[in-house]
Formats: C-alpha cells, structure tokens, sequence
C-alpha cells in the first residue's frame, strides 16, 4: 500500500502509485479545467502533489505549456529572485566496490586510474579552489570500505575547513557519499556538513537492481531509506535527485516528488536541494547505450515542473549540461549550479594527463568560475558565494520556514551582495571587476529595508577595506 508516511521504501515510493499516476496524467494531459484548477493551486506557492504535478509535465496544450513555463519563472523569483548560488565538487577517492553500469567507477572496470587523495593533496586542491574564489564545496567519494571508510571522510572534511589561504575559505562542505548508517550521519552532523546530497539514480526498483548488479548499491530499501536515517543522525538539510536517463522519465519525476513528499510528511522539512543530471558520456560509458534519454525541451520541462511543484527547494545544475542549457534552465527554477569544476580526482591543483584521466563524466561547460560569474551578471543573476544560513544555524525546518514564508530575501540578498562583492576583490578579473560593481550598485538599490540598505553599505565599506565573512 502506498503510504508517505512509512518508513518503508516500497511504501513510500510505492510502485503502483506511481503507475496510477502517471495514468491518471496521461488520461487529462488535455483536460483544461483541472490544468487550470492544478495552475490555480500552483500559483499560491505552495507546491502540488507528485499527481498534480504529472499532470502539467504531461500537458500537451501549447499555450498551457506556456503558462507553466511563465509560473515556474514567477515562483523562482519569488523564492530565490535573481541569485545563483556557486559551488564546486571536490572528488576525493574514486575507489569503489559498487557495479553501477552507468559509472565509469564501476568495480569491473580495470583500465581507468584509481586514486585517493592524501590529506596533503586535499590541501592543495582546496588552495586551488579557493584562489577561484569558492566558498562551497560538494565533497565526492566512491564506496569502498577499506579506501573510504568514514573515517577517511571526517578527516578529509576537517582538513577542508582548517585550510586558511589568503582571504580564502571553505564555508561550507556538502557531502556527496554512499548511503550508511545512522550512527555514521550523526558522525558528518558532528563534523559540521552542510548538505547530505545522495542520487537515487532511479526508483524503478526492477531497474534499479539491474542497474546495481553487484555491490552494496544493490540494496534498493537501504539506499531509499538513507535520507530517513540522514535526518536521524541529526542531518536536517538533505538533497535528493535522479539520474534522468536510466528509467522512463516521466517514472523518475513522479516517484522523485513522492519522496519529497515523504520527508515533508515524516520529518515536517522536504529536500533542501534537488539535482537534476542527465547521464554523460564518461571512460567506458555510453549514455546512447540507454534508451531513456531525454531531449533539452523535456528536459525544461521536467525542470519547471519541478520548481512548481516544490517551489521551496534549491534546485542545481552542474556542468554536465551546456553553457546554452544551463542558460535556459536559470530562467525555469535553477537556483545553484557548479563553476569551474573538475570531475577527477586532484583535477583542481594540477591538470591530469590525458592517459590519468579518472573523470566520473565528461563536463559540457569548460569555462573558468570568473567566466561563469561574469556571465551570470551580463544575464541580470547576482552570483552568491553565501553561506551564512548554515553558519548563523538556518538549516532544515528553520530555513524552510523563511524559505516559505518567502522572507528568506531578507538574509539571502544583502548575503549575497557582500559575499559578490568579496569575489570581486579577491578574485575577480578586472572586466568582471567592472560589471560586478556596477550590479552590486543596482542591488543595493533594491534593498527595501532602509536598516539592512545601510548596514550592506557599511559592510561593502569594510569589505574593500580588507574584512571579510559579514553575514545577516
């Protein structure tokens, strides 16, 4: 039986549920009065359920589609407005025991470069992050219990935030790793984490044991279950997402939004984040060797629906996809994306030759981070390096409450005008210099609060002046 509040997988991403959805969506993918009823609901902001949802992504009518579109852009800007938030992935190890078919990591495959950073290289690879101006970090590991135990990964995590270089600092690390126990996610809570981040990759159940043939992967209730027992050790900013490309999908969107929903229903606080790769060609990987991939167009689609339906939620979007995709999704919901990022193990502090390749996937979007944030200002974004939620301790059900009670621009904006303004000092090229400094002044402007107005003048003072790290 379905039931988002049970603490079993099979129950909260119930199979049949799912089907009946995806039915019930494709039997009123035409039928305008419940479109428009569903759009209604969708426009107060608080989200819909995982078959209302699937109703719009299934919509054929064009000029519904283009007002689902136009809501996704309002609903974004209401809760996010016009900031990016920047992070980078820092891959640690990429030793695994797992036979995940669609990773080049995969167990059987002997021919690509295994490494594992020493805490002396972790060091190095962070100076170099934060000579690019990072702030965020999304810390990647294989699962392997002798290369990677958790010990591995607390020592890696301290290290992380010990390393002082210049003005430079990591702020916060979000954690990317195998599913495990609870004991070992009260030992991340400990450590400081910012997000547990872990991908589903899909909630098929059938094809998810034939996608995860051999390993401690293969387990679908223990991987599905791993947010559960995140937010029992203490972990209350979790994010989930689907590897789109594996399972049909319009399966993987409603069963993603029924976990949503099952944490909103369990734990009273829904996903921090939600990611949304596609599946990339990568050492032995063929993504054209699966046969549910989806085109750009679905692709915004899935992307609109999903900040319609879970309008709180950060949604990221990595370097995987293209300078022009990454562009179209800004508009349609994404509210944090990667920059300058390196998907190989120590790719940060010395390029990897040709031949030591250890790449997860193949990037799309090759540009530099100050590429990236001048080009996010030239599109009207306000690029933030903020974290001051997780260090003045917003997190989980405090977050969700200014969050969606749309009071989070308060904290969020003037964070983010400060944290720019540090970028452009510290790092910026001069010609990012200049266009950054002019949008910090239109900003500023649009500070409603003359208290917070004149406090952010004073700080962006001090900031040119040498202080760094002011946060609301």
């Amino acid at each position: 039986m379905y039931n988002p509040k049970s603490s079993k997988a099979e129950e909260f991403i119930n199979h049949d549920e799912v089907l009946a959805s995806l039915k019930y969506a494709d039997e009123n993918k035409n039928n305008i009065e419940l479109i428009d009823k569903i759009l209604e609901k969708a426009k107060s902001g608080k989200g819909l359920s995982h078959r209302e949802a699937a109703v719009l992504l299934d919509c054929e009518i064009e000029e519904k589609n283009k007002e689902i579109f136009a809501l996704a852009e309002k609903i974004k800007k209401d809760y996010y407005g016009n900031r990016i938030v920047l992070f980078a992935p820092l891959y640690l190890s990429n030793y695994c025991v797992n036979g995940c078919v669609y990773c080049p990591y995969h167990a059987k495959n002997k021919h690509i470069p295994r490494r594992k950073l020493t805490q002396e290289e972790i060091k190095q690879e962070v100076i170099a992050l934060q000579d690019m101006g990072h702030k965020r970090l999304a810390i990647e590991a294989g699962e392997d219990p002798v290369n990677n135990p958790i010990e591995y990964i607390l020592e890696s995590i301290k290290t992380i935030y010990s390393i002082k270089h210049k003005n430079g600092a990591i702020r916060r690390v979000n954690v990317n790793i195998a599913a495990t126990t609870v004991e070992n996610y009260k030992k991340l809570h400990e450590a400081g984490i910012g997000t547990y981040i872990l991908f589903q990759e899909t909630y098929n159940k059938e094809s998810y044991e034939q996608l995860h043939p051999t390993g401690p992967k293969h387990n679908y209730a223990y991987h599905t279950e791993a947010m559960d027992r995140a937010m029992q050790g203490g972990i209350d900013d979790v994010g989930l997402g689907v590897l789109f490309g594996l399972e049909s999908y319009r399966y993987e969107f409603s069963a993603l939004l029924m976990h949503s929903e099952h944490l909103e229903a369990v734990f009273g606080v829904g996903p921090h984040t939600i990611s949304v790769p596609r599946i990339k060609k990568a050492d032995d990987i063929d993504p054209d060797a699966f046969d549910n991939g989806i085109d750009d167009d679905i692709f915004a689609k899935i992307v609109a629906c999903i900040r319609i339906a879970v309008p709180y939620t950060g949604m990221i979007i990595s370097t995987r996809e293209s300078e022009k995709c990454r562009e179209r999704l800004l508009h349609l919901g994404i509210s944090q994306i990667s920059g300058g990022s390196k998907t190989s193990v120590g790719g940060y502090f010395k390029p990897m030759p040709e031949d030591e390749n250890s790449a997860q996937f193949d990037v799309s979007d090759r540009r530099p981070l100050d590429e990236v944030i001048k080009w996010l200002m030239e599109l009207g974004y306000l690029p933030s390096f903020c974290t001051a939620c997780y260090g003045s301790g917003r997190t989980g059900d405090r977050f969700m409450e200014i969050c969606k009670s749309q009071q989070i621009h308060n904290f969020c904006h003037p964070n983010a005008i400060m944290t720019l303004k540090e970028y452009l000092e510290d790092y910026a090229s001069d010609e990012t210099r200049k266009v950054g400094e002019k949008l910090i002044a239109k900003e500023v402007e649009t500070l409603e609060n003359p208290q917070i107005k004149s406090t952010v003048k004073e700080d962006l003072v001090k900031i040119h002046a040498g202080e760094r790290d002011f946060k609301f």
